[in-house]
C-alpha cells in the first residue's frame, strides 16, 4: 500500500539525518572501533567500476596481514531482524563481487575475510560473518 499523506517529521538531529549521513556516521563509528582494535584502514566506500557491481564499507588489515572486508550496518532497533538480519544473499554477493575486484591488485593475493560490524545502541563486531561462495 502507498502511503499518501505527509509523514510525521522524526525529531533530533539523528532523525533529520539523512540517510547517507546516518551511514556515514556508523562507518565512523566502526571505524574508530576497529582501529581501537589494532586494524588499519586500506579503503573506504570501495565500489567496482560500472552499473551492477559491488561496494564495500570498510577494508582494513590486521597486524597479521590478514584484509578485512567490512560491511557495517546500523538500525535504532531491532525491529525486523535488526541490523545484521539485512546483510541478505544479494548483499554478500555484491561484497564477494568487490572484494574479488580489489585483490586483482595484490601478485599473491593475502588471506582475506568478510566482516560485519552491527550498531545497534552499541557497537557488535562479527568476525567471518559470511565467506565467499
Amino acid at each position: 500500500m502507498k502511503f499518501l499523506g505527509k509523514r510525521p517529521a522524526p525529531t533530533g538531529a539523528v532523525a533529520n539525518a539523512t540517510t547517507r549521513q546516518r551511514g556515514n556516521a556508523a562507518e565512523d563509528q566502526a571505524l574508530a572501533y576497529l582501529q581501537a582494535q589494532g586494524l588499519q584502514l586500506l579503503e573506504r566506500n570501495y565500489r567496482t567500476p560500472g552499473r551492477g557491481g559491488g561496494e564495500i564499507d570498510l577494508i582494513l588489515r590486521e597486524r597479521g596481514g590478514t584484509v578485512v572486508f567490512v560491511e557495517v550496518r546500523s538500525r535504532s532497533s531491532n525491529a525486523f531482524g535488526g541490523a545484521g538480519s539485512s546483510i541478505g544473499a544479494i548483499k554478500q554477493q555484491r561484497v564477494v563481487f568487490a572484494a574479488r575486484h580489489y585483490l586483482l591488485r595484490y601478485a599473491s593475493p593475502p588471506p582475506c575475510r568478510f566482516d560485519a560490524v552491527l550498531i545497534e545502541g552499541q557497537v557488535q563486531w562479527i568476525k567471518a560473518a559470511f565467506d565467499a561462495q
